[in-house]
C-alpha cells in the first residue's frame, strides 16, 4: 500500500474527532498561547486557516475570538459535518488539501497545523504552502507528536512510532488494529529541519512548567508524578519530549 491521502479519518477516529469537550479544551490552549504572543486584545483583528479542520469544533470555538477562521480538510464526511452543524459568519469551511491550499499569498494572521504533519502525503510541501500563505510577521501554531515516544497516540501501542515501517505494519496486524501504519512521525531534529525557514518561537517549556496557564491540567495534573517527569524530560532531555508546542514566525 503506497501512502496517499487519510481521506477517512473522522471516521475512523470518530471518539476524538467528535469530541467536543477536548476539541474546546485544544481550541483553549490555541487561544491561550496566541493570545501571549499577539495580546488577546488583538486576537478579534486577526484571521485564521485551520489546516486539518476536521470536523469543525475547534474552529467554531475559535471563531468567538478572531475576525475569521477558515478550515480547511481533505476529510469530506468531516467538512460536511462541520458546515451543516457548526455555522457563524466568522466561519467558513471547504474541502481542501493541505499541500496545495487554494488561498493566495500572504492571506492569514495565523495558520494552525496541529497533529497534522504526519497525515499528510508531504509534510515538506505542506510547510511550504503554510509559508506562503502566512503573511509577513504572521505564525503558524504548530503542534507535532515526536516519532520518540512511547506511546503512538494514533493506536495506544507502545513503541509504534519508533520501529522501522514494515515492523510496524505487522505490529498492527499482530495486534489487530489494522493493516498499514500510515502515520510518519519525525524526530526533534527532523521536525527541526522541517520548519527551518520560520523562526520558532517554543511554548513546550512553557507549558509544561505552568500547565494552568494554558489550561492543560485535563492532561498534566499539576505537582502530579506526570507533571515532575514532564518537567524532568523538557529540561534535561528535549528530544524526547512526546511533543512540541511552537509557534513559527514568517520572517
Amino acid at each position: 500500500m503506497e501512502r496517499g491521502y487519510q481521506h477517512h479519518f473522522s471516521e475512523l477516529h470518530q471518539d476524538a474527532m467528535y469530541n467536543k469537550e477536548i476539541r474546546e479544551k485544544k481550541a483553549i490552549t490555541m487561544i491561550k498561547v496566541l493570545g501571549e504572543f499577539f495580546s488577546k486584545e488583538k486576537l478579534s483583528e486577526l484571521t485564521v486557516l485551520d489546516v486539518g479542520s476536521s470536523t469543525g469544533i475547534i474552529d467554531h470555538y475559535l471563531s468567538l475570538h478572531f475576525k475569521h477562521v477558515d478550515g480547511i480538510d481533505i476529510d469530506e464526511q468531516a467538512i460536511e459535518y462541520a458546515d451543516k452543524t457548526l455555522t457563524s459568519e466568522r466561519l467558513t469551511f471547504k474541502v481542501g488539501d493541505a499541500m496545495n491550499i487554494t488561498f493566495p499569498d500572504n492571506s492569514f494572521d495565523i495558520v494552525i497545523c496541529a497533529q497534522i504533519y504526519e497525515h499528510v502525503p508531504d509534510a515538506q510541501k505542506m510547510i511550504k504552502e503554510i509559508y506562503r500563505v502566512l503573511k509577513p510577521q504572521g505564525v503558524c501554531y504548530f503542534a507535532a507528536g515526536n516519532r520518540f515516544n512511547i506511546q503512538e497516540p494514533h493506536y495506544n501501542l507502545p513503541f509504534l512510532s519508533v520501529i522501522p515501517k514494515p515492523f510496524a505494519h505487522l505490529y498492527l496486524r499482530l495486534m489487530k488494529r489494522g493493516n498499514f501504519y500510515y502515520e510518519q512521525h519525525l524526530s526533534y531534529w527532523g521536525l527541526k529541519k522541517l520548519v527551518e525557514s520560520f523562526q520558532m518561537i517554543d511554548f513546550t517549556s512553557k507549558m509544561l512548567h505552568n500547565p494552568e496557564n494554558y489550561k492543560i491540567e485535563y492532561m498534566l495534573k499539576p505537582n502530579s508524578l506526570k507533571h515532575k517527569i514532564a518537567k524532568f524530560i523538557v529540561n534535561n532531555t528535549y528530544w524526547f519530549c512526546p511533543g512540541y508546542i511552537w509557534l513559527l514566525q514568517k520572517p
